[in-house]
């Protein structure tokens, strides 16, 4: 079964990006040579509105890869607001905390990132997924473009 993926937005800009490039592209290569499902939500659509026109263009062209268009529900809000009460990040990461809830809700494979500040990041994890649990979810697979390198052809 393929998985499932959720890219939060800094992986879309990352495929234009000099210093995250190498590893973003063969990722949407793959996503493009239907390896995943592309989730694709709410939340990403809304933070690409203002996006330059090439990120806007690879969105469009991903947009028909994408098994499913992920809306922000109440139950994603109280989840994220859950990750910002218990402290896992400030107020002011609301929407990454948004992107995990989506993710966590519609039981994504991973949520794929190249925010490691908020997101990729081992604390806030495992704080994410402390909460994840202890409402009744289950843990939420979080990595960066990097590890989903395709070694199978070295």
């Amino acid at each position: 079964m393929k998985q499932r993926l959720y890219l939060d937005t800094s992986v879309f800009g990352g495929y234009f990006d000099e210093e995250f490039l190498e590893h973003t592209i063969p990722l949407i290569d793959r996503i493009r040579n239907d390896d995943f499902i592309l989730l694709f939500s709410e939340i990403t659509q809304d933070e690409l509105e203002f996006a330059p026109n090439h990120v806007k263009e690879l969105i469009i062209a991903l947009e028909e890869k994408a098994s499913e268009f992920l809306e922000t529900t109440d139950e994603a809000i109280d989840l994220a607001n859950a990750y910002i009460k218990e402290k896992v990040v400030g107020r002011t990461s609301y929407a990454d905390c948004l992107h995990i809830a989506v993710a966590t809700i519609n039981r994504a494979d991973y949520l794929v990132s190249w925010n490691f500040k908020h997101i990729v990041n081992i604390d806030r994890i495992t704080g994410y997924n402390s909460i994840n649990i202890k409402m009744g979810y289950k843990q939420l697979e979080i990595r960066s473009p990097r590890e989903f390198e395709n070694y199978e052809n070295d």
